[in-house]
């Protein structure tokens, strides 16, 4: 997705299609490889073009330590000890509210 595109969508949309690569990327942890390092890429990415919309400027802070946390979780050591729970129970309700906005 484009960052043009990416800045039309609402912070919750936003969280919403963040937190979709990340219940990828955990849904693919136990196969590993290629697969998994790629859906928490993207999520990176994603979390990336969040952190750059102007939009948010007051949420740069936690968008922040929301980077650091997933990236440690699922690319690096889990030194936070980020649980997989804690990721999808913080996500959950940004897809369930993006899903009744449309």
């Amino acid at each position: 997705m484009s960052e043009e595109r990416w800045q039309k969508l609402s912070l919750i949309e936003q969280l919403a299609n963040i937190g979709s690569e990340i219940f990828r990327a955990l849904s693919r942890e136990a196969e590993g490889g290629e697969n998994q390092r790629n859906a928490a890429g993207r999520a990176l990415e994603l979390i990336d073009l969040t952190l750059a919309d102007r939009r948010w400027k007051s949420k740069r802070f936690e968008l922040g330590r929301l980077r650091e946390a997933v990236g440690d979780a699922l690319l690096g050591e889990n030194e936070y000890n980020t649980a997989a729970d804690w990721l999808k129970n913080y996500f959950l309700p940004f897809a369930l509210a993006a899903r009744r906005k449309s």
